[in-house]
């Protein structure tokens, strides 16, 4: 039979607990803080009670999430991107000049690493970006800038890098660009490549007076018409020269690889300079003030109606090394048209088989 017996807890703790009384000289603050002697304690009393109650911290973890306060004086960096019609090509807005104002040239563009540390713009920022692994070409404007990548490279890891550097360079106040002297400068002050495969330019849409009228027409058409839309894809043209009715021109930037170029040029320039700039238009003041630029009248341009030099088309101007690839490109054809027509003779058809048959 099991056992029933169980081990009872001595109830003399509980009962001497029960019994104990408090001892408010332990704690006697408190005790004379909620009992008032006299009436005239009572004030007293509240205001040890004030001291006595607990209060409420800042956590230290909490204020390190704290916005901190932003110091006077010191402005926000906005870095807006825009698509360009040139898929390998992307346009960044840094809302800060790019180019000083007193350089005298329209664009800077960077072709190699090289380049970047070249007379006479070299570009500290220009030659991070150009580190960046799979970034073929840098280009300012006035207030962008426009990086071209390789079309195996992917934007997802060359975007961020991007915007990494750029807002380090303006936050920290660096110059986009300086001026050094240098042999490169020969180069840019005639416009076109410089020593290293640096792309600068005196602005040749700018006025000169040895110009004869056909190519000031033909300039401030570019420069009012043609030349904002181009920036607005991320780039800029540059006039070559106006010899046999052709005008000779160069597209720059995000346009100077886009596979639409020369759609571009055919299509867009080309129409536009031909409708203006052709034997039955004449000079005359409705044609003036289709441009109120203060620009166009002061070059000279008659308001007496007479003929002038029409536009035959328009020619795109291309590198050394842009027309060694031409060339190479073309001879590759070549070689693919010639071993077509190789195999199509060994493969005609026989005396005697179906083909042959069905000819007859």
């Amino acid at each position: 039979m099991p056992s029933t017996t169980k081990l009872l807890r001595p109830t003399s703790g509980l009962l001497s607990a029960a019994a104990r009384r408090a001892r408010p000289e332990r704690c006697s603050r408190l005790y004379e803080a909620v009992t008032p002697r006299n009436a005239h304690t009572s004030s007293r009393s509240l205001d040890r009670m004030a001291r006595l109650r607990p209060t409420v911290s800042a956590s230290p973890l909490a204020s390190s999430f704290a916005p901190s306060p932003v110091p006077r004086g010191v402005r926000s960096i906005f870095i807006q991107t825009e698509n360009t019609p040139n898929p390998d090509a992307l346009k960044f807005h840094p809302n800060h000049p790019v180019i000083p104002p007193e350089f005298n040239t329209p664009f800077i563009e960077y072709l190699n690493a090289r380049s970047t540390i070249a007379p006479p713009y070299p570009s500290p920022l220009a030659a991070q970006l150009m580190n960046i692994d799979g970034v073929t070409s840098v280009f300012y404007g006035a207030d962008f800038i426009t990086v071209t990548k390789a079309p195996d490279a992917n934007w997802a890891h060359i975007r961020p890098e991007i915007f990494s550097l750029i807002t380090e360079a303006i936050s920290s106040n660096q110059q986009l660009v300086t001026l050094k002297e240098g042999a490169g400068s020969a180069a840019g002050s005639s416009g076109g490549e410089g020593e290293h495969g640096q792309e600068v330019e005196r602005d040749s849409l700018a006025y000169d007076e040895n110009d004869d009228e056909v190519v000031g027409m033909i300039k401030e058409l570019l420069e009012t018409r043609i030349r904002p839309a181009i920036q607005e894809d991320g780039g800029d043209i540059e006039f070559r020269g106006f010899e046999d009715g052709y005008v000779k021109l160069k597209l720059r930037g995000a346009c100077r690889t886009c596979d639409s170029s020369t759609v571009t040029l055919q299509n867009g320039i080309e129409g536009m300079l031909m409708h203006y700039v052709s034997s039955d238009h004449l000079v005359s003041p409705p044609f003036q003030s289709q441009f109120p630029s203060p620009g166009f009248t002061s070059r000279g341009v008659k308001s007496v109606p007479r003929l002038i030099e029409e536009v035959k088309g328009v020619k795109q101007v291309l590198d050394q090394e842009e027309e060694i690839a031409m060339q190479e490109f073309a001879k590759f054809e070549e070689k693919l048209q010639a071993q077509k027509g190789s195999d199509a003779a060994q493969k005609s058809p026989g005396k005697g088989s179906i083909e042959s048959v069905l000819s007859i």
